[in-house]
Parts: structure tokens; C-alpha cells; sequence
């Protein structure tokens, strides 16, 4: 009769006398993708971060900033699709640098005045510097963009006014609630607001939203 083959000891048995056997690679099992957060920055912003681009948390304001002014020089029909993309990105960048030590999310419209893009029968710098990229000239400018144009690009909201007594549109709002310190602060859009009789209908469902 046949020798029976000798039993495998257990691996306790192995740990307290002989060598242990070489473990088995395991393979984790791949779970739920996490989430970010809203104001999570990607692997493509932070990059972009690192060569010079917007904070991950001011993206979608200047974004909507950019592709606002990039839309009034798209309705005149006087400026290709390739030329708004080097003018978008010019602006970008620019409004990336200059809002770099002046953005403060935990206060909204700290430091608004300066953030605030002005055409008031003069160029804004900014809006002029990108637009040299792509070979516009002042007066060129001055015929594709309104005379009196208001840009405010704050934390959470971006909002325009064309006219010195238009109505302020909201451009972009964010669905996170603003913080409570934001609230009540007389702001550069409010400053520009006192000297009218009656704010406009579109301004008064702006600020009590």
C-alpha cells in the first residue's frame, strides 16, 4: 500500500517553525471613483496651475469672464474663431496674474473694485494687452466693444452692465452658498448703484438670491 503524501501544514505552523512561503500578490479590488468636491482642483488644473494658469477656485469665474468679453467680439463677425482662441487664452492668462493676490473666497467682494473690468470710453488695459495678441488695434477695439461695459468677476459671481443705467446681468452664480461675511458689505457694484433713484429689476433679484 502506498505511502499517503504528506499534508501541507498549516500557515500558523509555518510562521512558528519553518520559512514562510512567498505571499500571493493580491489584486485590490477596484472600488467607487470618488468624488471631488466643486472646488477640488483636477489633475488638468493643477497642471495647468504650475505653468502659469488661473487658481483651481477662480477657473469658472474667469472663464465666464473671458468667454463673455470673447462672445461681444464674436457678434460683429470682424474677428475668426482662431484669433478668439489666441484672445481667449491671452485674457485668461491675464486675468489669471492679475487676480493671483486679490481673490479671497472666504470674502467675496474683498478687493472687487480691483477685479472689476471697466470700458468707460477707455480701454481697460487688460482687455487692450490680449487683444494685441491678435493684431486689434484701439480703435478697432473701440468699434467691437461697447463704450460702457462693466465686468465684475468675484468669487462665486460673475455679472455685466452695458451702459451707464443698464440693468446688471448675472453671468455666472455659483450653487454653493456664499459666506455669511459676504452679506451686507457695501461692494463696488453697490458703491456704482447708489446714485440711481431705483436699482434696476434685474440688479434686485441678483442681490436676493
Amino acid at each position: 500500500m502506498a505511502a499517503a503524501a504528506p499534508m501541507t501544514p498549516p500557515r500558523a505552523a509555518l510562521l512558528k517553525g519553518g520559512a514562510e512561503p512567498p505571499a500571493q500578490t493580491e489584486h485590490p479590488v477596484a472600488g467607487p471613483q470618488q468624488r471631488r468636491s466643486p472646488r477640488e482642483p483636477s489633475m488638468s488644473q493643477r497642471q495647468s496651475q504650475r505653468r502659469g494658469g488661473p487658481r483651481p477656485d477662480m477657473v469658472p469665474e474667469i472663464a465666464a469672464a473671458v468667454g463673455f468679453v470673447s462672445s461681444l467680439l464674436r457678434t460683429r463677425g470682424c474677428v475668426s474663431e482662431q484669433q478668439l482662441q489666441v484672445f481667449s487664452g491671452a485674457l485668461r492668462e491675464a486675468l489669471a496674474e492679475h487676480y493671483k493676490h486679490h481673490w479671497f473666497p472666504e470674502k467675496p467682494f474683498k478687493g472687487s473694485g480691483y477685479r472689476c473690468i471697466r470700458i468707460n470710453h477707455k480701454m481697460d488695459p487688460i482687455i487692450s494687452k490680449a487683444a494685441s495678441q491678435i493684431g486689434l488695434s484701439l480703435p478697432q477695439l473701440y468699434q467691437l466693444l461697447p463704450s460702457e461695459l462693466t465686468l465684475w468677476v468675484d468669487p462665486y459671481e460673475v455679472s455685466y452692465r452695458i451702459g451707464e443705467d443698464g440693468s446688471i446681468c448675472v453671468l455666472y452664480e455659483a450653487t454653493a452658498t456664499k459666506p455669511v461675511s459676504s452679506y451686507g458689505m457695501l461692494t463696488c457694484k453697490n458703491q456704482m448703484m447708489l446714485g440711481r433713484t431705483s436699482p434696476s429689476k434685474n440688479y434686485i433679484m441678483t442681490v436676493s438670491s
